[in-house]
């Protein structure tokens, strides 16, 4: 939830046996909570006189041990005040619109072969992953889709978990997120999550999700848009906002280069990831997708099987002789003349292509042609920690003199984007 680097490309697998928290009794001797003016329970959701940073005490019964102490809660963080605005101000949504897969052109517009393109490319690169994933889901799936039908949410939000966490509920990100869906403390408890030292909701599968449903409705019926909603739940609903004030459109396209770039990457990854578990499922392990599949048309139940059938057996058929066919006639990715004149560098931080373009005197259009999947790096979608740039090799010596520069200047250029 709170921007963090946690890509899917670098999720740890556990087993199927550790997807399930396992409740934490805790110390079940007698107290008695003494709670702050307003707060009728420990476990409320934050009412609009009552304070989350007010330290709860207790109180020791006669006869019983003295109770384990609990630390007082810590400051509200920036973005666990947004989520606490929200939560006193914010409407839930009563009706949703469906959630936007690639090739949906209806929703896409002119930017549905940029998606179907997207994910292609991000499904062939992390299809491995994929794999694992599908391998150990059918357990917390079943119980996220349930807890989300009751919430009235669209099953498909149910991948937000997945690249938030990896499906992982004991997942925990450098800046304390915990769980399935990547909760803040604050925001939890706010939640009407118990979070303590003794206990925690967040690793819990069912009373997360269901607190991450009456979230994402608060979301939904602020935007009124999924995109926007995967926006927020990432880098919080005001940079989203402030976004939308600025240019005046609450289209995700027309604000994504001035949100967070791990904002636009997340964006991209759900509707990847949903569109590879709705529609690609049967691809899922082979490492590749037909060429002629077409998104949008194959997401039913009877057509999916229908469509596996007819594909093993043409991959039967026709496999030994494509395979062949495509070693005798490769189809070369560049020509001579360009791997005559490429050269390659090894980058670790995302550079702005207009900035490289700019002060190397490199064609743009060149620059994208050659390195068609920088995109997937850029949103920290890609599978490695690096990437391979492709420039011509009469700028290797001036890239190599002014990478410093190139570096500081995309670092400041994408840091603006959010100001």
């Amino acid at each position: 939830m709170q921007i963090k680097a946690i890509a899917i490309a670098s999720m740890i697998f556990l087993p199927l046996a550790a997807l399930k928290a396992q409740p934490d009794r805790g110390n079940t001797e007698d107290t008695v909570t003494v709670l702050p003016k307003g707060v009728k329970s420990v476990s409320e959701p934050i009412a609009s006189n009552a304070i989350t940073t007010t330290t709860v005490a207790t109180v020791k019964m006669p006869g019983t041990a003295a109770p384990m102490a609990e630390p007082a809660a810590a400051p509200l963080s920036e973005r666990e005040l947004e989520d606490q605005d929200l939560l006193l101000h914010g409407v839930a949504a009563k009706k949703y619109k469906p959630v936007p897969l690639a090739g949906q052109k209806g929703y896409y517009g002119e930017k549905n072969e940029y998606v179907m393109d997207f994910v292609k490319k991000y499904f062939e690169a992390h299809n491995g992953t994929f794999s694992a994933l599908q391998e150990r889901s059918a357990q917390p799936f079943s119980l996220m889709d349930n807890a989300l039908k009751r919430n009235n949410i669209p099953k498909e939000l149910k991948y937000l978990a997945v690249i938030e966490s990896a499906l992982n509920n004991n997942a925990l990100s450098p800046v304390g997120a915990v769980g399935p869906w990547q909760f803040m403390s604050g925001t939890a408890r706010n939640m009407g999550l118990t979070v303590s030292g003794r206990h925690d909701d967040r690793k819990d599968w069912l009373k997360s999700t269901n607190a991450a449903a009456r979230y994402i409705s608060l979301l939904y019926g602020k935007f009124q848009d999924w995109l926007l909603v995967v926006a927020a739940y990432n880098c919080g609903p005001v940079p989203v906002q402030r976004a939308i004030d600025r240019y005046g459109s609450r289209s995700f396209w027309d604000i994504k280069e001035h949100l967070p770039l791990e904002t636009q990457g997340h964006v991209m990854k759900f509707i990847a990831t949903a569109t590879v578990f709705e529609q690609l499922q049967r691809f899922i392990g082979i490492g590749a997708m037909p060429q002629d599949f077409k998104f949008g048309e194959d997401t039913g139940p009877q057509a999916e099987v229908l469509a596996a059938k007819a594909a093993a057996a043409k991959k039967k058929a026709a496999n030994a002789a494509n395979e062949k066919k495509n070693a005798a006639n490769p189809t070369p990715q560049f020509t001579a003349d360009e791997l005559q004149n490429m050269a390659i560098v090894r980058i670790t931080d995302p550079l702005s292509m207009e900035i490289v373009s700019k002060e190397l005197t490199i064609d743009k259009k060149l620059l994208a042609r050659w390195n068609p999947d920088y995109d997937l790096f850029l949103m920290k979608a890609y599978p490695t920690e690096y990437y391979k740039l492709r420039i011509p090799k009469d700028k290797v010596d001036n890239f190599v003199v002014k990478k410093e520069m190139l570096t500081k200047r995309s670092a400041e250029m994408f840091s603006a984007l959010v100001m």
